[in-house]
């Protein structure tokens, strides 16, 4: 994992969603497209890690998460501003979507 990304847990999830820009990774090692989305998700947070902070949860380690967030198929990318969902992408995301999606983000 690249060291710009957090894994998170219930103990330290609402603490790092308060910051700025955040997005968050829901996966499991499982998963065939998670294995397609992880390295787009690295790569995107060694790029953008000065402006925005990236979060990774993995959905058989922390289940209560992602029920609590209502993630239902992965990988899923939530988007936050500031605490509050604002965004979230389900399915392998490309790059330059996931780039696009972070630049929405006011």
């Amino acid at each position: 994992m690249a060291k710009n990304i957090t894994d998170l847990d219930s103990k330290n999830f609402d603490k790092f969603i308060k910051d700025d820009k955040i997005v968050v990774y829901f996966w499991a090692t499982w998963c065939g497209p998670c294995k397609m989305m992880g390295p787009v998700f690295e790569e995107t947070a060694n790029e953008l890690k000065d402006k925005t902070k990236f979060g990774k949860v993995d959905v058989d380690k922390q289940s209560e998460l992602a029920q609590r967030f209502q993630v239902m198929s992965i990988p899923t990318l939530i988007f936050f501003r500031d605490g509050k969902q604002v965004d979230r992408t389900m399915g392998v995301t490309s790059k330059d979507e996931l780039e696009k999606k972070l630049k929405e983000i006011k």
